[in-house]
């Protein structure tokens, strides 16, 4: 992938706006996050040098030497985007300003004693909108009472929804999914849909998406993380 961070950064911030666009939305309803993990802190500084302030990171651990790492950038804002387990939850309510990917109560529970005494976390709860097995996220069906149980919780807000879809290149199958999400969203009264990656988020701003995930169209392709 060709051009330098800064110059992938501001293509992205163009299809963003286009599709905001076409959408007939504002730009600044859709948060761009610009996917970090696995890439070194120097890019992470380069993008920040052009003007993107959110980043997600995948692993608990390595949001929480990143945070430490780059703690002098201001306005920087961390979102922990990956499964959480419950002995890694610390690192996550310390480092990040939202968490993305809530689908187990123990997590939130845990999540909630440790942020005692801080602002709220803002949570967006993993739906399996594509009914995978191998995926994690809530069933659909699920969701009510789930939520129920969150929004009792001291330390956490409930601000959004959260899927990653099967990848596809049909437009008319990942736009159903983005429906879905949206959808589920209205009914339970929740204003954040946190979806759409490099290879759909312009069809997911289409449909409603408040917060999309962008990492190779930014820091371009990972390597494989170590066993």
């Amino acid at each position: 992938m060709s051009g330098s961070v800064a110059e992938r950064l501001a293509s992205v911030r163009e299809r963003v706006a286009a599709a905001c666009a076409r959408a007939g939305r504002p730009v600044e309803s859709v948060t761009l996050v610009a996917v970090s993990k696995l890439k070194p802190a120097d890019l992470i500084r380069e993008a920040y040098a052009a003007g993107q302030r959110d980043f997600g990171e995948n692993y608990a651990q390595e949001l929480r030497d990143k945070a430490a790492e780059l703690e002098g950038l201001e306005g920087l804002r961390w979102h922990a985007i990956g499964a959480l387990q419950t002995n890694k939850v610390k690192y996550v309510a310390r480092a990040a300003g939202a968490f993305h990917a809530l689908d187990r109560l123990e997590v939130a529970r845990e999540l909630s004693k440790r942020r005692e005494g801080a602002p709220p976390l803002p949570v967006y709860v993993e739906v399996n909108v594509g009914g995978e097995a191998t995926k994690s996220g809530l069933a659909p069906d699920a969701l009510g009472v789930f939520l129920d149980e969150v929004r009792a919780l001291p330390g956490l807000q409930a601000v959004g929804l959260m899927a990653l879809p099967p990848p596809t290149e049909e437009e008319a199958r990942a736009r159903a999914d983005f429906q879905a999400l949206r959808e589920l969203a209205r009914v339970h009264g929740l204003p954040g849909l946190s979806m759409g990656t490099t290879h759909d988020f312009e069809w997911a701003i289409e449909e409603g998406a408040t917060v999309v995930r962008v990492g190779t169209a930014i820091f371009g392709e990972r390597a494989l993380k170590s066993p």
